[in-house]
């Protein structure tokens, strides 16, 4: 069986099938927010500081409620769950948009409803990761992920080039209210589906809690990782997205339009780069894509900080996001390959937090670095880091026995 069958192969899933149509419409209107609200702010603000510090609030809880969103995932309905997260995403996006064509919106409401979306936030991507192996099955979980993560970035290549249009000729209030229409796609999927009858949750003596999960990711090695390289990587792409619009516009003054085009060559990029290992047919040999990944995003993360031209910063822009989401993907595939079922949401709540909670942390000391320095210099240094993580990782897996890293 080819690669590209092999990946294609979870499509066969009604489930998942029912499940990635709408979500896939839903991160259009994710992505076409995100341009939106990321100008919304430096229009009302200009300030690179409150830039970062709306997206600490976004992502603050992820990374403070991550294990007790992870263990809600072991112990209740992930279905149930995920209804209601994204309940909470469609409201949240209906008030954003209510306050920002009334004209009446201001940064402590962003800043509020951040810290609304970031707690939704908390407990839906555990479970929706967690969820996946229900959709499929073990032989085509693989396949799942990697075409999870190209719907992800067809999205987000997509939804930028949308939004940046969108804001500059109508505003962003019609952004907010296009994204709030489109979690009803979301909503409908998700009562479509025909979710087996859970069964019977057995108790194990001693794996029960929070501290019992965390014990089992740190003692795998080849779970340990992964996870420590997500989490340097996520902070080392806070930069990139807190400092875009300075970039495009502040730097190259491309406006709206500029800010889509970078965020879109990002998505382009991840496209390819998660398309490319979705042909992969096992999780051999992720952790070299993982290794090699990390470090080419850091060297391309380091021209995009000393481009002199703002289409040399886009090209920077692809290979940062098809380096990226390669390793971030690979890193999701080798956790879920191996992880007990048992500990599967906890697992993943601490790959959240690692792929997504250690954003607030770089995002803010991001917007702290430049609005003492400029854009520039934190982009450089956070490009190091990258490369740096990148080289250490692919020497340290060098002497991993055979079966650690094919996992």
């Amino acid at each position: 069986m080819t690669g590209r069958s092999v990946a294609f192969r979870a499509l066969q899933h009604r489930n998942f099938r029912i499940f990635i149509s709408g979500f896939a419409v839903s991160l259009i209107g994710t992505w076409i927010q995100s341009v939106a609200l990321s100008w919304l702010i430096y229009r009302l603000t200009h300030s690179p500081f409150l830039q970062g510090l709306t997206t600490l609030c976004t992502h603050i809880p992820i990374l403070l409620l991550s294990p007790v969103a992870g263990l809600a995932a072991d112990r209740f309905p992930r279905h149930r769950i995920i209804l209601i997260t994204q309940t909470i995403f469609l409201a949240h996006a209906s008030v954003l948009a209510f306050l920002t064509l009334t004209n009446r919106v201001n940064v402590g409401q962003i800043m509020s409803l951040a810290v609304v979306l970031g707690l939704a936030n908390t407990f839906d991507i555990p479970a929706r990761q967690s969820l996946m192996i229900l959709l499929t099955s073990k032989e085509d979980l693989l396949g799942a992920i990697s075409l999870n993560s190209v719907a992800f970035n067809v999205a987000r290549t997509l939804g930028p080039s949308l939004g940046g249009v969108l804001v500059a000729v109508f505003g962003e209030g019609l952004c907010f209210s296009i994204n709030a229409v489109s979690f009803l796609a979301v909503l409908a999927s998700l009562l479509l589906l025909k979710m087996p009858a859970a069964a019977p949750r057995e108790k194990h003596e001693g794996e029960e809690g929070m501290a019992a999960g965390a014990r089992y990711a740190w003692a795998n090695t080849a779970i340990r990782n992964p996870l420590a390289l997500c989490g340097i990587m996520t902070l080392t792409n806070a930069p990139p997205l807190v400092l875009a619009p300075f970039i495009a516009d502040g730097l190259f003054h491309q406006g709206s339009t500029g800010l889509g085009i970078l965020l879109a060559a990002f998505g382009l990029g991840a496209t390819l780069g998660v398309a490319r290992l979705a042909s992969m047919t096992s999780s051999d040999g992720m952790l070299k894509v993982a290794g090699r990944g990390a470090l080419l995003y850091g060297l391309a993360l380091l021209a995009y900080a000393l481009a002199p031209d703002f289409w040399m910063v886009a090209a920077a822009s692809f290979v940062a996001g098809y380096a990226y989401f390669r390793q971030n993907a690979a890193n999701n595939a080798l956790v879920q390959s191996i992880v007990a079922e048992r500990f599967r949401g906890r697992v993943m709540s601490f790959y959240t937090m690692m792929a997504v909670g250690m954003l607030p942390i770089g995002s803010f000391f991001t917007g702290w670095a430049a609005d003492r320095s400029s854009p520039r210099p934190v982009l450089a240094f956070a490009a190091v880091i990258a490369t740096a993580a990148g080289a250490a990782f692919i020497y340290y897996t060098r002497s991993m026995d055979a079966k650690e890293c094919s996992v």
